[in-house]
C-alpha cells in the first residue's frame, strides 16, 4: 500500500462536502478549497500516511502554519490493536488541534474520528487525587524514573511494614498492627492479601503465610 492509495477516497470525501480538491500543493498532500481562493477560512489540508507515525503528526503541525483546518489520515486497521491505536491517537490529535481521518481501503469509506479545533484537556479529579495520595504515602524515592518492570508502591511499602511486624509478633489483630506500624489500612491490606503474604487466623487476626515469611523472616 502507498500513501497515494489514500488520495482518491479522501478526494471523493471532500468533494462530497463541496470542496475543490487537488493533491501535492506545495508541501501539503491534499488541499481542498471551498468558496474560491480568497476564502482562506474554507481551506482544508490533509496529510496522508499508511499508518500512524510521529512524522505524520509533525507534518500536521507544520500545516497549521498555513491553515486552521488540518487533518491527518491513515489507512484503517483491524481488530483490537487498531481500536486502541485510534483512541490514543485521537487524544494526541485533539491536543495538537488536528483532525483525524481513516480510510477503509476495501470500500474507500472515510471515517472522521475527530475534527480540528482548540482543545483544553479535561482534568480527571480522581486520577489527580490518586497521584497526590501515592506521592504523599510513598516512603522515600525507591524507584528510578522510567523504570521498566515492577515498581515499589506505597501499598507495597505498607504491606511490607505489616509483614515485618507479624514476623516478630507471630499473629495479631489488624488494629494492633495498624497502631504499631502507623499503617492505617493494615486490616484491609491483610484481608485483601494482594501479595499472598498473610493468613487469617480468626476474625480480625492475621499471621504470615509461607510467602510472607520469605519477605519478612523473623530472624
Amino acid at each position: 500500500m502507498k500513501e497515494s492509495d489514500l488520495y482518491p477516497p479522501v478526494k471523493a470525501f471532500l468533494e462530497a462536502q463541496g470542496y475543490e480538491v487537488k493533491g501535492e500543493i506545495g508541501p501539503a498532500d491534499v488541499v481542498g478549497l471551498r468558496g474560491g481562493e480568497q476564502a482562506a477560512g474554507e481551506m482544508v489540508v490533509v496529510e496522508l500516511k499508511t499508518r500512524f507515525s510521529l512524522a505524520l503528526f509533525h507534518q500536521g503541525i507544520a500545516r497549521l502554519a498555513v491553515c486552521d483546518c488540518v487533518y491527518v489520515c491513515v489507512a484503517r486497521g483491524k481488530g483490537r490493536p487498531w481500536m486502541k491505536a485510534v483512541r490514543e491517537n485521537v487524544k494526541l490529535a485533539r491536543r495538537l488541534g488536528l483532525g483525524l481521518l481513516s480510510v477503509r481501503m476495501e470500500t474507500g469509506a472515510v471515517e472522521v474520528h475527530c475534527d480540528p479545533g482548540p482543545y483544553a484537556p479535561r482534568k480527571v479529579a480522581r486520577k489527580t487525587r490518586a497521584i497526590l495520595s501515592e506521592f504523599e504515602r510513598r516512603d522515600g524515592d525507591p524507584n528510578l524514573g522510567g523504570l521498566a518492570g515492577a515498581r515499589v508502591t506505597a501499598y507495597r511499602q505498607e504491606a511490607t511494614l505489616c509483614a515485618e511486624f507479624l514476623a516478630l509478633a507471630g499473629e495479631a489483630r489488624g488494629a494492633e498492627v495498624a497502631k504499631s506500624t502507623g499503617v492505617a489500612r493494615a486490616t484491609t491490606i491483610m484481608r485483601d492479601n494482594h501479595y499472598g503474604w498473610f493468613e487469617k487466623v480468626a476474625v480480625g487476626v492475621y499471621r504470615l503465610s509461607d510467602a510472607g515469611r520469605d519477605v519478612a523472616p523473623s530472624g
